[in-house]
């Protein structure tokens, strides 16, 4: 009986440290800001469940700077998606340089000849025929025949690319320099009548005054000119012509020549010389008879009756081709015997009553005139 009682005691003590236990480890509660109950975590640590949320990738910096300035982009927009940007505003392009109006009579003198009206070896100043040109593109234009780069000229007249270009020396300008002999003997033993020196070749080539090009490369040493050194001269190129001419004027009191087309339109307009006497200035209609680039040229002492080394020689001379041969590199002659068309050697003596007769071109303008002519063309000389 005993042990029972003791059995039963045990029992009860099992059972009342179990509900002691079991009513311990329930939470407490407590309670949050709001009065609402709350529940305390268990003691245990918890491992911490991580939710991978795909966001998309950030702009490029200058579209976040863009986004912070542009309201519509920063105001208003749903957080999961990306931002709306306004786009940059397109910025045309610079305008183009040319064409522009010329600024200066250099500037005039190169655009006039880019028209093949040329002003004569291009210098930069106004001479007598920087003004015949400019007198021929303001009758072209129908502008006031004032002869000089007035306002409304200025403004008529455009540039229509850059003033300069480079000419790179080559191996072949050099070796085709060579010294030009002092007599008519001297001239005729040469095997080409060639440059004497760079300056002229590159100054001639750009229709300019030696004096000019020497002023713009100021560092070049004329005396050893290397192949591949680089000069600057004026760029000038006369126009493709698009047909021959019809008819050429020569006016002999103004010194100059025109060209023009079946449709009277102005192909060229070229300052020439004229016979230093009067009564070897022919007027009135000839035609062009012959025409020949790169000639030689036949000296006859007859011709130079006031000469006393042409008297001493006696006989005539042929002298080879060259761009310091006495016509030029071309030569159109004319149906009145001795008389025609052609270059020379000395472009700073165009526009002088030098000649014998003959109508002089710088090399430049006789090789042009030398595209434009045919045999039988009519050529009106006028007072």
């Amino acid at each position: 009986m005993l042990a029972v009682v003791l059995l039963l005691a045990i029992l009860a003590g099992l059972g009342w440290l179990w509900w002691q236990q079991k009513h311990t480890q329930k939470p407490a509660k407590q309670h949050d800001k709001s009065g609402e109950a709350a529940e305390t975590p268990p003691t245990h640590q918890v491992v911490p469940t991580f939710v991978v949320v795909h966001r998309p990738a950030p702009p490029p910096p200058e579209e976040q700077a863009e986004a912070s300035t542009n309201p519509v982009a920063s105001v208003g927009s749903p957080s999961n998606s990306l931002p709306t940007v306004t786009p940059l505003p397109v910025i045309p392009p610079p305008p183009a340089e040319y064409p522009r109006p010329v600024r200066s009579l250099l500037e005039a003198q190169v655009a006039l000849a880019r028209l093949a009206i040329s002003p004569g070896a291009i210098d930069g100043a106004l001479g007598s025929q920087t003004r015949a040109a400019l007198a021929t593109f303001q009758h072209q234009n129908q502008l006031a025949a004032t002869r000089t780069l007035d306002t409304n000229t200025e403004a008529a007249l455009t540039l229509d690319g850059p003033l300069y270009t480079d000419y790179i020396v080559t191996t072949n300008d050099l070796a085709r320099l060579q010294p030009l002999g002092k007599t008519w003997v001297a001239k005729s033993q040469q095997s080409a009548l060639e440059y004497e020196t760079i300056l002229e070749l590159v100054a001639k080539k750009a229709h300019s005054y030696q004096i000019l090009v020497r002023k713009l490369n100021p560092d070049i040493d004329w005396t050893n000119v290397v192949a591949g050194t680089a000069l600057k001269i004026p760029d000038i190129a006369y126009p493709t012509p698009s047909d021959r001419a019809a008819y050429v004027v020569i006016h002999l009191s103004d010194k100059y020549l025109e060209a023009f087309g079946t449709a009277t339109n102005l192909l060229a307009h070229f300052p020439c010389s004229i016979a230093a006497k009067v009564e070897k200035r022919p007027v009135g209609e000839l035609h062009v008879a012959v025409v020949a680039p790169h000639p030689n040229y036949t000296f006859d002492p007859e011709i130079f009756t006031d000469s006393p080394e042409a008297q001493a020689i006696g006989h005539k001379l042929v002298l080879h081709p060259g761009p310091n041969n006495p016509v030029g590199v071309a030569w159109i002659g004319l149906d009145k015997p001795g008389y025609g068309m052609h270059g020379t050697p000395g472009p700073e003596q165009i526009g002088r009553t030098e000649s014998h007769g003959c109508f002089r071109l710088a090399n430049w303008d006789a090789e042009y005139m030398v595209k434009l002519v045919w045999i039988g063309m009519p050529v009106y000389v006028e007072p």
